[in-house]
């Protein structure tokens, strides 16, 4: 048996063809995952959060992730931006903070 979407009123455009048929979502006897089905790795929740979180005991893990988002890995999996954008402004914030701290103490 095949699914297929069922338009509802308030249901997002864009589930019929031109024609105003349904269209197929997935097949039922052949099942595949899409490309948004695996899970993310370091545990589920992807690089850029987990450098994040993990940021807070080492610090040099928002700089690796920062090049990671610089270099453009969210290209591979869009739901690392977000991640990896945190982990970035967090290494600017530990930059400037190091900087005015450094200031503070030399000056």
């Amino acid at each position: 048996m095949r699914a297929l979407v069922k338009m509802d009123r308030g249901e997002p455009k864009g589930e019929r063809d031109s024609s105003g048929k349904y269209y197929l979502l997935r097949d039922e006897e052949n099942p595949r995952f899409g490309i948004y089905d695996k899970p993310l790795p370091c545990f589920g929740c992807g690089v850029g959060w987990f450098s994040f979180l993990v940021g807070f005991l080492c610090p040099l893990t928002w700089y690796y992730a920062t090049f990671l988002y610089f270099g453009n890995y969210y290209r591979r999996d869009p739901r690392e931006r977000g991640g990896l954008a945190a982990s970035a402004i967090a290494a600017l914030v530990c930059t400037v903070a190091a900087f005015i701290t450094g200031l503070a103490v030399f000056l």
